[in-house]
């Protein structure tokens, strides 16, 4: 790649055109990827996004010895003064930079990593800047939008190569591995049936439209999501569960961490299933995507996984008011030979003295992570791939993808995992893309 020079008029006059403003500005040599290590021992950071979660994510780095926060982005001032008053504090000075258009910031060639914890709809194309500006990224679930964006963001991640944290933070739960490794050595016989319970939400009706409040840059905000005139409640955390910006508890709000768990224990992170179907209701209201949802994988090796909300899994599975304190979203493994049920603060089995088992020195093992944030500095600092790279992130999306696409056509469809694509469909080809608001595109 080769070294541009652009005015800052220029940079202005184009930055909120595309996200893909300077596909050549960092020097290959400079890119934090697989292979290469810092030539310090603390990695600089910066944050896009500091609302919720990005606030929770900064404090949990700025605990880290090795880390050093030097600037975090977000479209609504407040987000951005706050994040900033957190990083001063903590380091005793004023030198955190704050940013309203991610651009700028990835500009800054003192930046090593960012942490992406934007609206679902920003993801890929605040994902693929990332990679073309050379920095090593921490990327909030979901992967994207639709799965034409999901595609576009592992060809530029594989392209630019740098490295990839998803943010499925499950993977470094050392429940969640104990399970997966006990199924993967045939400790519940074959791997029959996989229950994942999801998330669900309440309806709340339409909102009348308010004054944008001072200090949010709600075009930018926006960015490739059509236009919708602004309330409070759209522009909240519920934003996950409004169609114009999210899949809802499908993928984002919750589905796709399960998912994650499903591929990695079936051995499917560079594949999975081959039909899919379901049904689901959407509520009338703000609140737009699938409420209530039960969806039905198959995998070539004959693995079912069936995916559904946790008020519908309590209604109609009476199975999951046993286990948990009746919480129903976890997931349950089944085998030939017994069960495992599995979530982040419970694990249970059929027989029980299944949990007691250790794995052998000689069997098939899980990388080991215990702190999902702390695995993506480590990776960042010694140049190695995390634990949930950009491939798998991709697939556990589509497989959202497809159920979301299944339920809107209310019949069953066949996917070639080869190809990615639905077998002899156009109508449901036709719903893998979602053209983007103007100026917003997705990179040629």
């Amino acid at each position: 790649m080769t070294q541009q020079t652009v005015t800052r008029r220029h940079f202005l006059k184009t930055a909120g055109a595309s996200a893909l403003v300077f596909p050549t500005i960092v020097p290959a040599t400079a890119i934090a990827k697989p292979g290469r290590t810092l030539p310090n021992s603390r990695v600089n950071l910066g944050f896009i996004g500091v609302g919720n979660m990005g606030t929770g994510h900064l404090r949990s780095f700025l605990g880290y010895d090795d880390v050093h926060v030097i600037s975090a982005c977000d479209v609504r001032k407040e987000h951005r003064d706050r994040a900033k008053t957190m990083v001063d504090e903590k380091y005793g000075d004023s030198q955190c930079r704050t940013y309203n258009n991610h651009v700028e910031l990835l500009r800054d060639p003192d930046l090593d990593a960012v942490l992406i914890a934007s609206p679902d709809h920003w993801h890929v194309l605040q994902g693929i800047d990332t990679a073309r500006h050379g920095k090593a990224m921490y990327y909030e679930k979901p992967a994207s939008y639709t799965v034409e964006e999901a595609q576009m963001l592992r060809r530029e991640i594989n392209r630019y190569n740098p490295i990839f944290q998803f943010g499925t933070q499950q993977r470094s739960n050392s429940r969640f591995r104990h399970a997966l490794e006990l199924i993967r050595n045939g400790r519940i016989g074959q791997l029959e049936h996989i229950t994942l319970g999801s998330a669900s939400f309440q309806a709340v009706p339409d909102q009348p439209e308010e004054p944008v409040p001072d200090g949010l840059d709600y075009e930018r905000w926006l960015g490739p999501a059509p236009y919708k005139p602004y309330n409070t409640l759209r522009c909240t955390r519920n934003w996950t569960v409004i169609r114009d910006y999210s899949l809802g508890c499908i993928s984002g709000a919750w589905g796709i961490h399960h998912v994650d768990i499903a591929q990695w224990t079936n051995d499917a992170d560079d594949t999975g299933p081959i039909s899919v179907e379901g049904t689901g209701s959407i509520p009338d209201g703000l609140y737009d995507t699938y409420q209530r949802f039960e969806v039905e994988h198959r995998y070539a090796n004959g693995v079912k996984l069936t995916h559904i909300d946790h008020i519908t899994a309590m209604q109609k599975h009476p199975f999951y008011q046993e286990l948990d304190g009746g919480n129903s979203m976890g997931i349950l493994f089944e085998g030939d030979e017994g069960w495992i049920y599995v979530a982040r603060n419970y694990i249970d089995s059929n027989p029980k003295s299944l949990l007691r088992e250790v794995i052998g020195p000689n069997e098939f093992k899980l990388p080991v992570s215990n702190d999902h944030r702390r695995n993506f500095i480590e990776s960042v600092k010694k140049g190695t791939h995390p634990i949930c790279p950009v491939g798998p992130g991709v697939k556990s999306e589509i497989v959202c993808q497809q159920a979301e696409i299944a339920m809107r056509l209310g019949r069953k469809l066949r996917w070639d995992n080869s190809t990615e694509t639905f077998i002899d469909d156009p109508e449901a080809n036709a719903l893998l893309s979602s053209p983007m608001r103007e100026p917003w595109k997705l990179p040629a």
